[in-house]
């Protein structure tokens, strides 16, 4: 690979994700971080994406949907973890984005540590969107890459009292924010009353939970029969997303008594998209109402099922947005509290486009260093050894980040063997999802009685 002060060829990305979401995030990111802010020239960059292999691979439905982070589909491909550090280790890439759940992120940076290149690429990492749980264990296993991104002041400000308190190094924390925010700002339509509740996979967990905020929703609708109400959904009964859905919306729908109204609609498809045609948004703590926020639509994060850590709706409290189902029959509309925007990377006063100025500069600095400092995760086999071992082995991986004896993957051998092995693995995922979403809540409910 050339030097890194060469910069008359293309810079080399490669995003590596393990879901819909993430490659959503890792791929913006990388764009974020390689577009310059006009004020220099920026060489042409070359994203490719590679997607860990696992339960929530996303499908050719779910990229599609994601909308257009710039990355061709024929630089899009699956892979296992032995495969990434491969295909890092032979294409000499500048700069990696680890969009990843934390273990796998750890997993990553031991592996890449223990390939010695002599030019590694820039490591960074960062959260999907809301840091609301395991605050401490998803930081912790990303220490260690060249750049935490944080997708606030109030996150980075949290970051960075983990690691030093810890007695970690903080260095790497860089404040940011969300790479997908942007459409624009609501404007009122004469004769558009829309409102859109996002779903989330995991939150509420429980059927009764659900059941009761889709019947809500439901009687929303009928209430307000002149009002488009949209259910919209991440996605379809089988897929997977970053996490796990047992009881997706749409089989509820089915059984709920009476029916749909007419002015009732399941929707998928591009968040922005659904957004561009929103007046007022309703979750319990998605994402989506950052996205909401920064386009200046009314949101809502509903209080039905209580303000608790386990729903995430805590993380709005002081918001201004916090309200319920009953309030919002009524005709009420939350209105959010300027301090706390300003400081969730909401950048709805226009400093969206110098949100990634500090990221871009970081990074850009490292590139330019003729030679990288060894990966330095806080966790090792000194600090967690009870720990760090089941991480790594996730992965086919030993203590020192290489491959467990036997582990290492042949190349494909030829067509037939890889359609074989395609075959094979999605008849797996489609027995794991099966047992996910039909056999595990049937044995819940057994064990129940």
């Amino acid at each position: 690979m050339p030097p890194r002060t060469e910069k008359t060829t293309a810079l080399r990305v490669a995003v590596l994700a393990d879901s819909d979401t993430r490659w959503k995030w890792g791929a913006l990111t990388a764009r974020r971080l390689t577009t310059g802010d006009g004020s220099a020239p920026t060489p042409r960059a070359e994203i490719s994406g590679l997607l860990l292999r696992g339960r929530a691979t996303p499908t050719p439905r779910q990229l599609a949907e994601v909308g257009d982070v710039g990355v061709d589909a024929d630089r899009v491909r699956e892979v296992t973890a032995l495969e990434f550090l491969d295909t890092v280790r032979d294409e000499g890439y500048d700069l990696v984005v680890l969009a990843l759940v934390g273990g796998a992120v750890q997993a990553m940076l031991h592996g890449l540590a223990a390939l010695r290149m002599s030019a590694r690429p820039v490591v960074v990492t960062g959260y999907v969107g809301v840091v609301y749980e395991k605050l401490a264990d998803g930081l912790l296993l990303r220490h260690g890459a060249d750049v935490v991104l944080a997708n606030s002041r109030h996150d980075a400000e949290r970051f960075r009292a983990v690691y030093e308190g810890v007695g970690a190094d903080a260095s790497a924390v860089t404040e940011a924010a969300l790479p997908f925010l942007g459409g624009a700002p609501h404007r009122p339509e004469p004769g558009r009353d829309t409102v859109v509740f996002a779903a989330q996979p995991s939150v509420p967990v429980s059927r009764a939970d659900r059941t009761y905020l889709l019947r809500r929703l439901v009687e929303h609708a009928r209430l307000h029969p002149r009002r488009e109400v949209l259910l919209k959904l991440r996605s379809k009964p089988g897929e997977h997303t970053t996490h796990i859905e047992e009881l997706p919306y749409q089989r509820l729908a089915e059984r709920l008594p009476g029916g749909l109204p007419p002015n009732f609609r399941l929707v998928y498809g591009h968040m922005g998209e659904v957004l561009d045609r929103t007046d007022l948004l309703v979750t319990v703590s998605s994402t989506a109402a950052l996205e909401s926020l920064h386009r200046r639509i009314p949101t809502a994060v509903l209080t039905d099922l209580g303000v608790r850590e386990t729903l995430g709706n805590h993380h709005f409290i002081g918001s201004g947005l916090l309200t319920s189902w009953d309030h919002l029959d009524g005709g009420a509309h939350p209105h959010p509290d300027p301090e706390w925007l300003a400081g969730q990377g909401v950048a709805a006063d226009g400093t969206y486009a110098t949100a990634y100025d500090a990221a871009r500069a970081r990074v850009a600095a490292l590139l330019t260093r003729d030679r990288l400092p060894d990966l330095a995760p806080y966790y090792t086999p000194a600090t967690a050894p009870g720990y760090l071992p089941g991480i790594l082995a996730r992965h086919h991986l030993a203590l020192d980040g290489r491959p467990l004896p036997g582990a290492a993957a042949p190349r494909e051998a030829g067509r037939v063997r890889g359609a074989v092995r395609e075959a094979v693995r999605d008849a797996a995922r489609g027995a794991y999802r099966h047992g996910v979403q039909r056999v595990a809540p049937v044995i819940r409910r057994m064990g129940e009685l």
